[in-house]
């Protein structure tokens, strides 16, 4: 990681020397400064295009020339585990997934290295540090005649896109949610009013683990009317702010403010927890909602990880096994909102997801609601006899 003199940070990628890649470097600052794209972001683009520079080094390429043979970079992939593919591998003292074995990486994984990839080598291009055939390599040119006719430019003209020549098939699946009575199991083995409240705000009100220790406490508007505190947004609320420079490395995944309504077991939740945190006079100086009541320094803004601690010792005391992951919360809440009858929008706004896409892959529906909706189609009897 690069931190610099002004505070802001973001990672990069090393050669075996230790010396930063300056064509990896370059896009990764674009990335964070040039397009304000989140720390997290180049962390996971960073991880990506090292593997693939490890991959160039150790079959005797350059990056140039690597981008010609993206094929075989992707068999690597798919089945080069970390004893092959990580940092410390000693080349001819390794194994490789063979014929029926799992992948030592997914098809998701795959094509999200390949995007960062093609991003790095995009901006090269369009800086001149890289020769322009590069991106024929990369992309195709093709027409919109495939697309959904609402997909299409108005006008009946043709339209171009550019689409990517390298890519692996995706599967669908349904989201991976946690189940509603897990997450109350989890609830009731709490060991404390303020654990309670943090897995109510992820099951709940759909919060993100960074969004919830992230929570300043003029973030959460708790009155029927909060116009007295400048705010037009009535009945209970939390507002989902970004702000850089959390101690705890608590960040907003998403730039864009959103407000989130709160139902009445979570507001009870908050009050509960008003409670416990007067009892830790530390505490009484921090802006942040959530801070430590025990665990030294107390008072302090918790740290991301433990609110994985705190839903696993949850789910231990409960005897869930595998525990739920704090993000399988969030997507029990989405899944509930649109199996509750919610549109896409609103569960869009919701969980503050810039794409709609991003919110499509919650609609799978509950067997229950599919179930109803078989039973609905009239019978042809019924017909017959309204004749």
């Amino acid at each position: 990681m690069v931190r610099l003199p002004s505070g802001a940070r973001y990672w990069t990628v090393l050669d075996g020397e230790l010396a930063v890649v300056p064509v990896a470097d370059s896009f990764l600052r674009q990335v964070r400064f040039g397009r304000d794209g989140a720390e997290s972001t180049t962390k996971a683009y960073a991880g990506g295009i090292a593997l693939f520079l490890r991959w160039c080094a150790r079959t005797g390429r350059d990056w140039q020339a690597g981008i010609g043979q993206l094929g075989l970079f992707m068999t690597w992939l798919a089945h080069a585990g970390p004893a092959a593919s990580g940092i410390d591998a000693q080349p001819g003292a390794v194994l490789l997934a063979g014929p029926g074995s799992q992948p030592a990486r997914s098809a998701r994984r795959v094509n999200a290295v390949l995007a960062a990839v093609r991003g790095m080598v995009v901006h090269a291009v369009a800086e001149g540090t890289a020769p322009g055939h590069l991106v024929q390599v990369l992309y195709e040119v093709a027409d919109d005649r495939d697309l959904p006719a609402a997909a299409r430019p108005e006008g009946g003209g043709t339209g171009w896109r550019m689409r990517a020549r390298h890519r692996l098939h995706e599967p669908a699946a349904p989201v991976d949610r946690a189940a509603d009575g897990d997450i109350v199991a989890v609830l009731r083995a709490c060991r404390s009013a303020r654990d309670k409240l943090i897995v109510l705000l992820m099951a709940r009100a759909g919060l993100r683990r960074g969004e919830v220790l992230g929570l300043r406490r003029s973030d959460v508007h708790l009155l029927a009317d909060s116009r007295a505190l400048g705010c037009g947004i009535i009945r209970p609320h939390l507002h989902v702010v970004r702000r850089e420079d959390n101690p705890n490395g608590a960040i907003a995944k998403s730039r864009r403010q959103r407000a989130v309504p709160l139902d009445f077991l979570t507001v009870q939740a908050f009050d509960t927890y008003q409670f416990e945190r007067m009892t830790v006079p530390d505490a009484a100086a921090s802006d942040f909602v959530f801070v430590n009541l025990s665990r030294a320094p107390t008072g302090a803004p918790m740290r991301l990880d433990a609110v994985n601690e705190l839903i696993s010792a949850g789910a231990r005391r409960a005897g869930i096994d595998p525990p739920p992951r704090p993000h399988q919360l969030r997507h029990a809440f989405a899944s509930n909102v649109l199996d509750a009858g919610g549109t896409l929008d609103e569960a869009q706004d919701l969980l503050g997801h810039a794409s709609i896409s991003s919110t499509q892959v919650y609609t799978h529906p509950d067997p229950a609601r599919l179930r109803a909706a078989v039973d609905a189609v009239p019978s042809p009897r019924d017909l017959v006899e309204a004749k």
